[in-house]
């Protein structure tokens, strides 16, 4: 799980190369997924979270809220 501190010292490109990655996990995952071998089911979610996050974080940082 990625802490909202440690997300906001991040950079907006460092941010967006995280949200890549994380997409490209939950692609890989969502393939495990539809032939039934997805070992942890929590993770999928987790992801989908994280990327809300980071995207949450980049717009606040966008618009200068913090």
């Amino acid at each position: 799980m990625l802490k909202p501190a440690d997300l906001r010292k991040m950079t907006i490109e460092e941010l967006r190369k995280k949200e890549r990655e994380l997409r490209k996990e939950l692609m890989e995952l969502r393939f495990f997924k539809s032939i039934g071998k997805l070992d942890n089911p929590a993770r999928y979610r987790q992801l989908k979270r994280d990327i809300a996050r980071i995207l949450t974080i980049i717009r606040e940082k966008e618009l200068g809220i913090r």
